[in-house]
């Protein structure tokens, strides 16, 4: 039986991992190797320490209602989109409130996690931490592993001919950048068009004397305001939009998308992304495609290779003059506590059983939390994995044999390994995933049961923003709180804007009811689909599986 649980990192996932161990009744212990909490959210100006953090403008990609642990909204006051800043002091609340913080040991490294000798029978772990130099040896009946896939920085150096040698300019990867400093006045090349490298090239327009964006990737572009104001995610994220996107044939909606895409400007006219692309990625960005239009980033083919300071572009092109060249090109993740036989087995989230459990193992007792891709907030899909988690541990929750655990992961294991840029392709529907761990756990909300016995709610449910309260309304972990949460979200969401009121404003919650009233019969039907046919689909933004 799991009683102790040792937690490493205390990021998002591993706060809500020591939250989810004290509903279960179990006993967590966070190893935490620096000094506070927040994961990468916890902003610092140091680099030399090689931990990953956030840059300083860094601004949250999802909203603030589709971004919050289940059980506890952001603050009504707060932006729909955040700073770092207001993210980690939500951290620091949510430690306050569920008096998380006395389980946290700080400033404590992992070294390893072995499994005892008779893992076979018990479960158990060896964990050895160091802390102030000293070394301690603990065992645990169970490992949830919180460190995220922001771990070690991918620098392919080898894939630019050039750069090491020849090249006498500055070159550094996104995780030692900060601010725009030191690149004031310089000719500066990104490589990359992920989200960093948009954000990055946007913020370095400002004040270099010009910046080169490159990329072998056709891109969309899209904003998170979406048409009439309100943050792209509740308008997208819904489950009626996934009923839909699972009832379209594949390419009427994929002509769907992308005809929406380019209703805010032409791809294709910027050279970012043809609607014929069969491979794409998608990146938020609301400033990109001006600074493109103005001319202040300069969008370029993948690079060939570096002469002494100079880019040579795959078309024949050529930039002189090149000062700096900052690489986005994504993290590695890593896990070198882990000892070699467990380790080795992980090349990436497919590697696991639900992106989550090593399935070759006699026991259960190892969680690897976090180290998913998904089209919305990863903070919510890891708080869901560590209800579940938590679950399998205490044995509410069952998991199939390792063989058939084993023969799923094989099903969806990539026959060879991908980069972080490839991996970043592999992104899975928001809906889909959280759906499929809520049925694990027992706490994906019933549509039919709410049409009956709830209508107001359910319409919202259904129609409205997919926010992690709806996973609070039933089974383990019930929230007597979601159901208020659920009708009152549009309202926190316009608190913010309310700084000057202009004459009458449409009451958008008003406006989604009348709309559900309307469209009931699609509700009854949807509800009937999803019980007898709960296929998974993507949302309206997902990325293809390559």
């Amino acid at each position: 039986m799991v009683r102790r649980v040792a937690v490493i990192g205390a990021g998002a996932g591993g706060l809500a991992s020591v939250k989810c161990c004290l509903d279960e009744g179990l006993e967590p212990t966070c190893f935490e190797s620096s000094e506070d909490i927040g994961g990468v959210w916890r902003y610092t100006d140091c680099t030399d320490n090689r931990r990953v953090s956030v840059y300083r403008s860094v601004i949250t990609n999802t909203s603030k209602e589709m971004s919050c642990f289940s059980d506890f909204p952001f603050p009504e006051d707060f932006p729909s989109y955040l700073p770092h800043s207001l993210v980690l002091e939500y951290f620091r609340m949510y430690a306050r409130h569920f008096d998380l913080l006395r389980h946290v040991r700080f400033q404590t490294t992992v070294l390893s996690v072995r499994k005892r000798p008779d893992f076979t029978s018990s479960g158990q772990w060896e964990v050895v931490t160091e802390a102030e130099g000293v070394r301690e040896c603990h065992v645990f009946d169970a490992v949830m592993v919180c460190t995220g896939h922001y771990r070690e920085p991918y620098l392919p150096l080898a894939s630019f001919p050039g750069i090491g040698s020849r090249f006498k300019g500055q070159h550094l990867h996104s995780q030692e950048y900060r601010d725009v400093q030191a690149f004031r006045g310089k000719r500066v090349l990104v490589v990359g068009i992920g989200n960093t490298g948009g954000d990055l090239s946007v913020e370095l327009s400002h004040v270099a004397a010009k910046v080169f964006l490159s990329t072998r990737s056709n891109t969309w572009v899209f904003s998170r305001v979406s048409d009439h104001g309100f943050p792209v995610d509740m308008v997208s994220t819904t489950r009626f939009n996934h009923l839909l996107e699972w009832l379209l044939p594949s390419a009427l909606a994929r002509r769907i998308r992308f005809r929406k895409f380019n209703s805010w400007f032409n791809h294709t006219n910027y050279g970012l992304a043809s609607s014929k692309s069969s491979k794409f990625k998608m990146i938020i960005n609301e400033e990109l495609p001006f600074c493109l239009l103005s001319g202040t980033v300069v969008l370029k083919p993948n690079v060939k290779e570096f002469t002494e300071s100079s880019a040579v572009f795959e078309d024949g092109t050529t930039e002189e003059n090149i000062d700096v060249v900052l690489f986005a090109t994504g993290y590695n993740f890593s896990f070198p506590f882990l000892e070699e036989s467990v380790r080795s087995t992980i090349d990436d989230n497919r590697s696991l059983y639900q992106c989550i459990f090593p399935p070759q193992l006699e026991k259960p007792t190892l969680a690897i939390i976090g180290l998913i891709q998904l089209t919305g907030s990863i903070m919510v899909g890891s708080e869901m994995q560590a209800r579940w988690v938590t679950g399998v541990f205490a044995g509410w929750n069952k998991l199939p044999p390792p063989s058939r655990m084993m023969a799923e992961v094989l099903k969806r294991k990539p026959p060879v390994k991908r980069n972080p840029c490839e991996r970043e392709n592999l992104k899975m529907s928001f809906i889909s995933y959280m759906d499929k761990i809520a049925v694990c756990a027992g706490v994906k909300p019933s549509m039919l049961r709410l049409l009956l016995t709830d209508p107001q709610l359910a319409l919202a449910v259904f129609f409205g923003p997919c926010s992690p309260y709806q996973y609070r309304l039933a089974g383990p972990g019930r929230w007597s709180g979601a159901r208020a949460a659920i009708l009152t979200q549009w309202q926190r969401t316009l608190k913010p804007l309310r700084t000057r009121v202009v004459g009458d404003s449409s009451n958008s919650s008003s406006s989604w009811c009348w709309m559900g009233l309307l469209a009931l019969p699609a509700a009854l039907t949807a509800a009937f689909l999803f019980s007898k046919y709960p296929q998974p689909g993507w949302s309206p933004w997902a990325r293809p599986q390559l």
